[in-house]
């Protein structure tokens, strides 16, 4: 964990088998995904939702992805630190040195719900696949991602002024992925150079070359806060996800590490 003021969160990457793919669901006729996509733009604030004390950033990614939707629906609802804190304490005692894993706070915001709101359904988007990636944040208003972040970058003496790009010298030694560098963030507009990220209350650039190195795991995540009068978008198979939703119901997790893919 950092030295700084600033903290992560994200435990080591699991893998569900019941986990869906969001690939099995994007049809031959949805069309390619636009070149750039901004639905931060709508949110004039992000707050730090206690990132800065806790080791949250999976919880506090969740709550700015209900600002994102809601936002861009057009009246934007802002969980409060006390909701972002009640949701997190049901996973870890708070702490700077605690933190959570994204597939169970994603079962949770799916069951139950973070400050009273509950997220549809969510799907495991393949790794360095940035057509995916760009699908869900354009057909669903952001992506839940995760990273494992170099030591180079968790041990700055500021986190959030290290520019996510790969060096140089490329992804070795101080360089190289760390899992225990792991943090959270929902990435909420993109064009054909970066990513546009979520992290530690304010937008973060993150090179497309960063994501493919350090991602370890990433979602699409569907809320109806997003989703137009309960519509699916045009290519996308809504009724398949539901159906397959209904099938998992009472299916047992199983869960194992996910190992980085060279």
């Amino acid at each position: 964990m950092p030295a700084n003021k600033l903290k992560l969160g994200k435990r080591p990457a699991l893998y569900d088998s019941r986990s869906l793919a969001f690939g099995a669901y994007l049809t031959p006729q949805l069309p390619p995904p636009p070149d750039s996509v901004d639905y931060g733009k709508a949110v004039p604030s992000w707050p730090m939702y206690l990132n800065d004390q806790y080791g949250d950033c999976t919880c506090a990614a969740a709550a700015h992805m209900i600002q994102t939707w809601t936002a861009n629906a057009g009246a934007m609802r802002s969980p409060s630190d006390n909701d972002v804190l009640a949701f997190y304490e049901h996973f870890t005692t708070p702490g700077p040195e605690n933190g959570c894993n994204m597939l169970d706070v994603l079962n949770y915001w799916q069951g139950v719900g973070l400050g009273g709101d509950k997220i549809a359904a969510f799907a495991q988007i393949e790794p360095k696949n940035n057509t995916q990636v760009k699908d869900a944040v354009n057909l669903f208003g952001s992506c839940y991602i995760g990273v494992a972040l170099p030591y180079f970058a968790v041990n700055a003496p500021d986190l959030s002024k290290v520019p996510w790009v790969v060096p140089a010298s490329g992804p070795v030694g101080e360089a190289a992925p760390d899992p225990q560098g792991g943090h959270c963030i929902p990435a909420v507009a993109y064009d054909s150079r970066n990513l546009y990220v979520v992290s530690w209350g304010a937008i973060k650039a993150m090179s497309w070359q960063f994501y493919d190195t350090y991602a370890d795991e990433s979602y699409a995540v569907l809320s109806q806060d997003f989703v137009a009068d309960g519509k699916s978008p045009v290519g996308f198979d809504m009724a398949q996800l539901q159906a397959d939703l209904t099938a998992l119901r009472g299916v047992p997790p199983s869960y194992a590490r996910i190992s980085r893919r060279s």
